[in-house]
């Protein structure tokens, strides 16, 4: 019984989209599950607060002097909006580096505005711009903790990237990592969805104290996490403390919860197909569906609850309906 999204044009089906969503308790343990909690995947951006834990742990951001906006920002598949670009440099200065010393190449900002004021400007696009800016300048800062060579500090056998998998593999239990290259030249495990829901159980429990802080951060400073109008950044601001999710690539995203009677749960949801306009509604449907949601929450969050479709004249001509398939 997977979740199904539904591509509504008027009042006919003209697409499906299928969605895994798996969630476990402090134990690991599922309790609940839409599909298989074991199908293997990528946990793409999602990865991101967990690479990011191999930094506050060793002490690297400390020694960095980074502010807590800055470590939110290692967390983050931000928008390149100028709060982002501008929180990035602040990094590479306190560490001494520059956009130079970046491994995650370049792309034009997600945001639309924040692009056409690129264009407008006539000016490129920058490494700072990359939505992994934030989390190469923790990967930079962690290089220069353990006084590395930061040429290639992307690369597998590195010692950054070894502290990282070392930090996965502590949450997971799992003694190897199986990884492919992500968008942003770093490595990513594949990981299944119930190992994946266990690490935002985690993030979300307190018992990590290099986890708490990335939390916190997040809870702090959404904006950082996404940007203008991004899943993640709404979510994390509805939720106000109570949780945190994060997205990656082809349509995955964990979500770490504390709930009202002090359990924590961890969650995850994946558009077997990659295609992220489901991931927002199917995530919405799968929480709801396990009561994670108040009357409130779904309020602040009904423009992701079914998505209004509008071509190129804005004119509405559907929505993405999802829920369980009984």
């Amino acid at each position: 019984m997977p979740i199904l999204s539904k591509v509504l044009r008027g009042d006919f089906i003209e697409s499906i989209h299928v969605a895994y969503g798996v969630a476990v308790d402090e134990n690991g343990a599922v309790v609940y599950a839409t599909g298989d909690p074991h199908y293997l995947t990528c946990i793409r951006s999602s990865c991101k607060p967990f690479q990011a834990s191999a930094s506050v742990k060793s002490g690297a951001i400390d020694a960095a002097g980074f502010s807590e906006d800055e470590i939110a920002l290692m967390c983050a598949s931000h928008n390149g909006e100028d709060i982002h670009v501008k929180t990035a440099q602040s990094m590479l200065k306190k560490l001494g580096f520059t956009q130079d010393d970046y491994c995650c190449g370049i792309h034009a900002p997600y945001d639309t505005e924040s692009h056409h004021t690129l264009i407008r400007s006539d000016k490129e696009a920058t490494p700072l711009h990359n939505n992994c800016s934030g989390k190469h300048a923790g990967m930079l800062a962690l290089c220069k903790h353990l006084e590395a060579d930061p040429t290639d500090y992307i690369g597998k056998d590195h010692s950054v990237q070894k502290a990282i998998f070392n930090q996965i593999m502590g949450y997971t239990g799992l003694e190897k990592l199986s990884t492919a290259i992500d968008g942003c030249s770093a490595p990513t495990p594949f990981l299944t969805l119930s190992i994946i829901a266990g690490m935002f159980q985690k993030l979300a429990s307190g018992n990590y104290p290099e986890l708490d802080r990335l939390y916190n951060a997040m809870s702090n400073h959404p904006y950082l996490i996404g940007g203008r109008e991004t899943f993640d950044t709404d979510f994390i601001t509805a939720m106000n403390g109570k949780a945190v999710c994060k997205v990656g690539g082809e349509a995955i995203r964990g979500f770490g919860i504390r709930k009202e009677d002090g359990t924590v749960l961890g969650v995850v949801v994946k558009v077997l197909d990659g295609n992220l306009r489901a991931l927002g509604s199917a995530s919405m449907a799968f929480l709801n569906q396990i009561e994670l949601l108040t009357n409130e929450d779904n309020e602040a969050l009904k423009r992701y609850r079914e998505p209004i479709l509008k071509n190129h004249r804005k004119i509405e001509v559907g929505k993405i309906s999802s829920a369980i398939d009984y």
